[in-house]
């Protein structure tokens, strides 16, 4: 009976993502509505006949998540739950334990607790896992176990959590938890500002002009903005940001879709804070969407001078749409274009390689574009710095180490090694190269994995023992060359490595503190804005 009425209940959601597209382009409707058809009476007949008991739901989301995989990792459907987490996403706020949790091989671990909320008052820590909630044991849960820490304020959870292999009771009283778009601002030198901006929520203008305000009261004289590591966020919020350094009425980015009605030039509307005050904008390949766009428009209007890394190369944009029954379908409707004509698009989703990877725009096909002031900037591939800083560039032995929590898991064994923070030195560096070998740690580089895929395949044809020398002589060769890079990039593994392990101990605002005076990029861009002859020398005034 319940499978009938979820069956009943999950078919419109369905006939209701497909009745946009279908009314979007007419011309398709016959063959929108056969396909609909057709796949309604194999999902009928799926349920009805399968052996074993299926869970129509389940079917359904996976069904529609898949499909969209083949457009763009952008386009995205939202079941009921996920619509929550989008709006979190979008507005910073939430009831919750103030702390960002993920699953890591099946265990839910505290990645980050944010000072001064619920799970940093109950003592939890970064690299806890947390392994029961309440009532429910989570060594077989297979559900989202972060749903079972959110509820009304004030609500009383009780968790055991495991920490170096002790296990520990805590209690969490749940309250508002308010993610700042501006989690931090200061000033480099007596003249100089800083402010990061984290993401693009709903009050990311509102904060970052209150930054700005309180900075030039405190005497602020030249501003720096960092978009490092800013994956994005509301389009009308960068257009604000861009608004508080430019004049009303100036023209910041436009949208071109194949949907009349999604073809918009987004202008700024209210009076600046300060259209004069010097800028520089830190940009890394981790700043995207909004980010880009504020970095591009701004530096197409030759108002900042961008400093740092190649961004990622998002020039898409999303819109949410209300499907039925609480779900949502996140779309690609539209390319943004920065003032000058850019679309800094990278990955070109309509054309993939024979892995299936989208393929990424090469650097000799990018076009040449104007600047306000005549500057030559380019399209395609994120936005290039105006100050490109080599050492901030990513490389695959950083990227495997980030992605393979490296940094995380050694910090969390520091931290358990050292009640209190200590200078970080060549020492070490020793250790945690020593850490790296004793877990066996893979980098899985594309070599190593080709490598390993062709083990693979001589175990299925049953030769692997006849090239078992040559294999190992080679995998040995490999993984002395990514340990030789180690030390090529310690530099840049070594900021890293300060930057977990000063978190774990001093939060984020700990970690910007140290930036103000270590910080490579930062000490350019505070050099440069105190060059003012430099300064109006690359924005051609």
């Amino acid at each position: 009976m319940l499978a009938t009425i979820k069956k009943r209940y999950i078919l419109p959601v369905l006939a209701g993502g497909f009745l946009f597209v279908g009314v979007s382009f007419k011309e398709d409707f016959f063959e929108i509505a056969k396909q609909i058809e057709i796949f309604t009476t194999l999902f009928k007949t799926v349920n009805m006949n399968y052996v074993d008991q299926t869970n129509p739901a389940d079917l359904m989301d996976k069904a529609i998540k898949t499909m969209l995989v083949e457009l763009d990792p952008y386009t995205v459907y939202f079941n009921e739950q996920d619509v929550a987490k989008f709006k979190i996403n979008n507005t910073g706020e939430y009831t919750g334990i103030g702390a960002l949790v993920s699953r890591k091989e099946g265990k839910l671990i505290i990645r980050e607790p944010y000072k001064n909320y619920p799970a940093d008052k109950a003592g939890l820590k970064a690299g806890d896992e947390i392994i029961q909630i309440g009532d429910v044991n989570l060594t077989d849960f297979k559900e989202d176990a972060s749903q079972l820490l959110k509820g009304s304020k004030n609500t009383k959870i009780d968790i055991k959590y495991k920490r170096n292999g002790q296990v520990n009771s805590a209690q969490i009283v749940l309250e508002e938890v308010d993610i700042k778009a501006v989690p931090f601002f200061g000033k480099t030198d007596d003249k100089t500002g800083y402010i990061v901006l984290s993401q693009f929520s709903a009050k990311a203008s509102s904060e970052t002009k209150d930054a700005l305000e309180k900075l030039k009261d405190q005497g602020a004289t030249r501003i720096i903005l960092d978009l490092r590591g800013n994956p994005g966020g509301l389009l009308g919020e960068a257009v604000n940001i861009c608004n508080l350094f430019v004049p009303n009425g100036e023209t910041i980015v436009t949208t071109k879709s194949k949907i009349q009605k999604h073809n918009n030039t987004y202008k700024t509307t209210r009076q600046p804070i300060d259209t004069q005050i010097p800028l520089a904008i830190l940009v890394d390949g981790k700043s995207a969407s909004a980010s880009e766009i504020v970095a591009g428009a701004l530096q197409d209007l030759d108002r900042a001078v961008i400093i740092g890394s190649r961004s990622f190369g998002k020039g898409l944009v999303q819109r949410p749409l209300d499907l039925t029954y609480g779900t949502q379908l996140k779309v690609t409707i539209s390319r943004y274009y920065t003032p000058s004509g850019r679309c800094i698009q990278a990955l070109d989703y309509s054309k993939r390689d024979a892995s299936g990877k989208a393929i990424r725009t090469e650097a000799k096909n990018y076009n040449a574009f104007k600047t306000k002031k005549g500057r030559t900037v380019y399209d395609g591939g994120g936005i290039q710095p105006d100050i490109e800083l080599s050492e901030t560039k990513t490389n695959v032995i950083v990227d495997a180490l980030q992605r393979n929590d490296a940094f995380f898991d050694y910090a969390t064994q520091y931290v358990q090694k050292n009640n209190a923070l200590k200078e970080i030195t060549d020492a070490d560096y020793i250790q945690f190269k020593a850490f790296l070998k004793a877990k066996n740690f893979t980098f899985d580089t594309k070599s190593e994995l080709l490598l390993k895929d062709v083990l693979s395949e001589a175990k299925k044809e049953n030769i692997d023992a006849s090239i078992k020398l040559q294999y190992d002589a080679l995998a040995s060769a490999i993984q002395k060359a990514e340990e030789s890079q180690l030390d090529k990039y310690k530099a840049e593994i070594m900021k890293l490595l300060k930057a977990e392990i000063i978190t774990r101990y001093n939060y984020r605002e700990g970690l910007y503190d140290y930036y103000l005076k270590n910080d490579i990029e930062i000490k350019k861009a505070t050099s440069l804005l105190n060059n003012q002859p430099e300064y109006n020398k690359i924005l051609l005034q």
